[in-house]
C-alpha cells in the first residue's frame, strides 16, 4: 500500500468519523476530500488524481474556441457518447491547477457539460470520461491571444 493510498484512507475515515458524529455534513466532508484532487500541478497529477491514464475516443468531443481572444473567460465544454457515463472531468494542461471542473452526471441526463474557464496561455483542453468504470479522453488545442491578434 503506497502512502497516498494510506493517506486517502486515513482522511476517508476521519470525515466519515465526522459525519457520523454530526459534526460535519456529508456534502462538507465531500467538499473538502474533492479539494485534495484539484491540488496537482501537472497534467500527470491531475490524471493520477482521477484515477490514471485514459484511453483515447472518438465518442467523445471538446467544446472549446480555436482562438480564444480573452483568456480569463473561455467557453469550455465536453459532450460523450460513451453509454453510462458517470463523471466528466476537464483539464487545461498548461494551467498552474491543471484539474479545473469535474462534473458527476446522474443516470438518465445527457452526457454534456459548459462553463468558462480561465486559461492564461495557448493550451491543450483534455476532457476525461468515465464511463462503465472505465476512463476515456479527447484533447483539443486553444490559442489564447491579447486582443485576438495571433497566438
Amino acid at each position: 500500500m503506497n502512502q497516498s493510498r494510506r493517506q486517502a484512507l486515513k482522511t476517508s475515515g476521519a470525515f466519515a468519523t465526522l459525519v457520523s458524529l454530526g459534526i460535519v455534513t456529508q456534502s462538507q466532508a465531500q467538499a473538502a476530500i474533492d479539494q485534495v484532487n484539484f491540488q496537482g500541478k501537472s497534467l500527470e497529477e491531475a490524471l493520477k488524481a482521477i484515477g490514471g491514464q485514459p484511453a483515447s475516443s472518438d465518442q467523445i468531443t471538446v467544446v472549446s474556441p480555436d482562438i480564444a481572444e480573452n483568456g480569463a473567460v473561455v467557453p469550455v465544454g465536453a459532450t460523450s457518447k460513451l453509454p453510462n457515463t458517470t463523471e466528466i472531468y476537464l483539464i487545461v494542461e498548461k494551467n498552474p491547477t491543471p484539474l479545473a471542473a469535474a462534473f458527476m452526471i446522474p443516470a438518465g441526463t445527457a452526457s454534456e457539460v459548459q462553463t468558462r474557464l480561465k486559461m492564461g496561455q495557448s493550451t491543450n483542453v483534455v476532457a476525461v470520461v468515465k464511463a462503465d468504470g472505465k476512463l476515456y479522453s479527447a484533447v483539443k488545442e486553444t490559442k489564447v491571444t491579447l486582443g485576438g491578434c495571433g497566438g
